[in-house]
Order: C-alpha cells, then sequence, then structure tokens
C-alpha cells in the first residue's frame, strides 16, 4: 500500500481496530507505508474520539471485543502461554477460568483429570471442557454481556463468593502500576471477587498488556502468585514485573 493522507490512514486505522480489536504500531506502519510515529500520532486522535485505547506496541479497540475477535488477536501468544500454564492446572479440586480467550485455550488443553472442578463465566470455555475425564464444568449464572461474550453480575459474584476455589486464572485487559484491568466494570467486579475468595491467583497475558490500562481496576498485583507472558522470565520486558510479582513464567 502507497503512503495515504492522514484521513486514508485514520479511516484504515478506525476499521482495523473495529474487525480485528487491535493492531500493532509495526504492522499498521507497513500497512500504511509510513513511520510508527505516524501512526502514534493517527491513534492519538483515534484516542482523544474515544475509538482506540492505546497500549504498548499499538492499539485497542475502546469497546468490549466479542469472544470470536478477541480470539482470532494475538494467537499465536495466547496458545503459548496456556502451555506454559497446563502444569499448574492441579489434577482435582476447583479452580476458576475467566471469560478471556487465553484461558479458553488453557481449558482446551486440559485433556482429563482425577476430579477436577472448572467453574467459567465464559460458554465457551464450558462447552470446550464437556467429556473431559474427570472434569467437571460450570456456569456461574448471570447476566449476558453481549459486548463480550461473558456472563457478569451480582448473581455470577455470589455464586463464586460461596466457594473457595484453589486457583483463578485470569488473562487481563492491561497490566499497569500495582493492577490489573478490564474492558468493563462489570467485568473487574467480577474478577475482583474470584481473587478475594481463590487461594491463588494465576495472570496469564501478552506482553502487549503490559503497561497498558483499560476501564476499569481488577485484581491488585501484589496478590497475584504467578504472572506468565509468551516471552521468558528473564526478558528484559518484564524487568519491573519482576519486583511486583512472586513468580513469573
Amino acid at each position: 500500500m502507497n503512503s495515504l493522507a492522514m484521513e486514508e490512514r485514520i479511516e484504515w486505522l478506525r476499521a482495523e481496530l473495529r474487525s480485528t480489536g487491535s493492531i500493532s504500531l509495526g504492522d499498521a506502519a507497513e500497512a500504511l507505508g509510513v513511520s510508527e510515529m505516524t501512526v502514534r500520532r493517527d491513534l492519538r486522535q483515534l484516542e482523544n474520539e474515544g475509538v482506540a485505547r492505546r497500549v504498548r506496541g499499538g492499539a485497542r479497540h475502546s469497546e468490549p471485543a466479542s469472544f470470536q475477535r478477541r480470539d482470532s488477536s494475538r494467537a499465536a501468544e495466547k496458545r503459548l502461554i496456556a502451555e506454559k500454564l497446563l502444569p499448574l492446572v492441579p489434577a482435582q479440586g476447583l479452580i476458576v477460568l475467566d471469560s478471556s480467550t487465553t484461558m479458553y485455550r488453557l481449558a482446551a488443553l486440559i485433556p482429563s483429570a482425577e476430579a477436577l472442578t472448572v467453574l467459567t463465566n465464559n460458554i465457551q470455555t464450558f462447552q470446550v471442557l464437556q467429556g473431559r475425564p474427570g472434569v467437571t464444568a460450570e456456569l456461574t449464572g448471570g447476566r449476558f454481556d453481549e459486548r463480550s461474550d461473558s456472563l457478569i453480575g451480582p448473581l455470577a459474584a455470589a455464586t463464586v463468593e460461596q466457594l473457595t476455589p484453589d486457583v483463578f486464572f485470569a488473562s487481563t485487559g492491561g497490566i499497569d502500576g500495582d493492577s490489573c484491568f478490564e474492558s468493563t466494570v462489570e467485568e473487574a467486579a467480577l474478577k475482583k471477587a474470584c481473587a478475594r475468595v481463590s487461594h491463588r491467583i494465576v495472570i496469564g497475558a501478552d506482553t502487549a498488556k503490559l503497561d497498558a490500562r483499560d476501564r476499569a481496576a481488577s485484581v491488585e498485583l501484589d496478590a497475584v502468585a504467578a504472572l506468565c507472558t509468551e516471552v521468558e522470565p528473564d526478558d528484559p520486558q518484564l524487568a519491573e514485573y519482576r519486583k511486583r510479582v512472586r513468580q513469573l513464567l
């Protein structure tokens, strides 16, 4: 693609964010035939319009994304994170998986168990666990959020708060400062409830979500037992997080 005028670039970026949910500076610069600095300026305008939310290395669409759209974004990174998390899944007990596509991929990797109950607020995750020997999948209940294809609200939180899960596995919309962040207040509230009652919290998030905020704060980093990304624990990108999280995977 030859270099486009600013208005054309903005429209291309707007359409790309709407269709895929996120975009990287490098990919956008290559597609548009401009520098990454130019793309940053264009994304700043979309952020001012409320269309985009800038994250490390690119931007995300500011509205909650559907499961299908989220699943197609950074698929290789999510697959690697899920593979790294699989050894942390116990053979028995109770775990909670959030509505993220990363945890859906983790659920898909669980072949069997001894006596494991998996609670989730995501219908796709619930479905993929059906028929696994020794695995019982349960849904939280709650109101279906068409924006994110997840179950949310007081009923979902009340279900969680009656339990004491061994591990809460979650992804996040962003990690910045001392907190994780989510795209909706309701999702953040449910994750806070899961974090309060769980013995251990494990966060799986690709590096594009580091040093990035979303709409609502959820899990505090000092409560997180392990943070798993697609890179090695000694990667320079994780230098700051080595001070904040007990274990990097």
